[in-house]
């Protein structure tokens, strides 16, 4: 596509609603599935380390 503006960039033909919306969606899934990640992590060892200690 050829755009003349830095607008019609934006407007995206037409389609700028679901465009951009489906990178904001995108970047929200990837933010929030990392955020999961490392809570399940810090879980994870946190159990591992106390586990590790009663063993004692």
């Amino acid at each position: 596509m050829h755009w003349n503006s830095v607008g019609e960039f934006f407007a995206m033909g037409g389609y700028a609603f679901y465009v951009w919306g489906s990178f904001g969606l995108t970047a929200a899934v990837v933010a929030g599935e990392t955020l999961l990640l490392r809570s399940q992590r810090k879980n994870i060892l946190r159990n591992l380390r106390s586990e590790l200690l009663s063993e004692r």
